[in-house]
C-alpha cells in the first residue's frame, strides 16, 4: 500500500471541469454495474442535504470550456480533499502495473460527483460526507487530530473494519459509506484510460482484420466473391 501521508502536504492540480463532465457521463453508466443494492440515501437512512445549483441540463456541452461558477460549486474543503486522496489510495493503491487512484485524480471525480445536483449523484452526498466525518472522529479517539494524521497501518485497520461492516450489511451506516465509497472510487478509476487498460477493455475497436463474408456464405446467397 502507498503511504497516504505522502499526500497530506501536497495539493494536486484539480481536473478540468470539462473533463469532469465527461468523466461523470461515463461513470454514470459504469458505476451502476457495481451496485446490487438500494440507493445510498436509503442505505444511510438519512436525507442528503440540498445542492443549490441548476446543473448543465440533460446533455452537457463537452466542447465548451467551463469557467468557475458555470457548473456547481465543489463540496470538499482542503482537509476533506486530502482525506479523500488518502482513501482513494487505500482502496486502489499503485502496483507494478497500474497507477494509484489519486494519481488519476479520482478524488476530484468523487468531489464533482457528490457536488452535482442530479438525483443519482446527490443521493451519495450525505453518506460520503457523514462517513468522512466519522473517520476523523475515530482518529481523534486514537489521539490524532484527523484521519490523515494516523499511520498508514491504523488507517488500513479502520478501513478494513468498515469493509467488514459493508460486507455484513450495505444498508446500515457506516457500512453503507464504505460500500458506496468503494464503488465510486472503482467506478471513477475504471473509466480512466489507465483503468480501462488495467482491465483489458479495448472499447469499440476492431478485434481482427475483416476481409468480408466467407466465400461459402456468398456462394449460398448466389453472390459473387469479393
Amino acid at each position: 500500500m502507498n503511504d497516504p501521508n505522502t499526500h497530506a502536504s501536497e495539493e494536486p492540480v484539480r481536473i478540468n471541469r470539462r473533463v469532469a463532465l465527461q468523466w461523470i457521463s461515463s461513470a454514470t453508466a459504469a458505476i451502476p454495474l457495481l451496485e446490487r443494492e438500494v440507493s445510498a440515501a436509503e442505505k444511510s437512512g438519512v436525507r442528503p442535504p440540498s445542492v443549490f445549483a441548476k446543473g448543465y441540463g440533460p446533455d452537457p456541452d463537452l466542447i465548451r470550456k467551463y469557467k468557475p461558477g458555470d457548473l456547481w460549486p465543489l463540496t470538499f474543503t482542503k482537509d476533506q480533499r486530502r482525506l479523500m486522496i488518502v482513501l482513494c489510495d487505500i482502496i486502489m493503491p499503485a502496483d507494478e502495473v497500474s497507477p494509484s487512484a489519486s494519481s488519476m485524480n479520482v478524488h476530484d471525480f468523487v468531489d464533482e460527483w457528490i457536488s452535482s445536483p442530479y438525483p443519482a449523484q446527490a443521493a451519495d452526498r450525505n453518506v460520503i460526507l457523514k462517513g468522512m466525518a466519522l473517520l476523523d472522529e475515530e482518529a481523534v479517539r486514537r489521539g490524532k487530530s484527523n484521519f490523515v494524521s494516523l499511520t498508514p497501518k491504523d488507517q488500513l485497520v479502520i478501513c478494513e473494519d468498515l469493509a467488514r461492516k459493508a460486507k455484513a450489511d450495505v444498508r446500515q451506516f457506516p457500512g453503507s459509506f464504505f460500500y458506496r465509497l468503494r464503488n465510486l472510487v472503482a467506478g471513477g478509476y475504471y473509466t480512466t484510460p489507465a483503468g480501462t487498460k488495467d482491465i483489458g477493455y479495448r472499447g469499440n475497436v476492431p478485434q481482427a482484420e475483416w476481409n468480408g463474408p466467407p466465400a461459402e456464405v456468398l456462394k449460398k446467397l448466389n453472390l459473387p466473391p469479393q
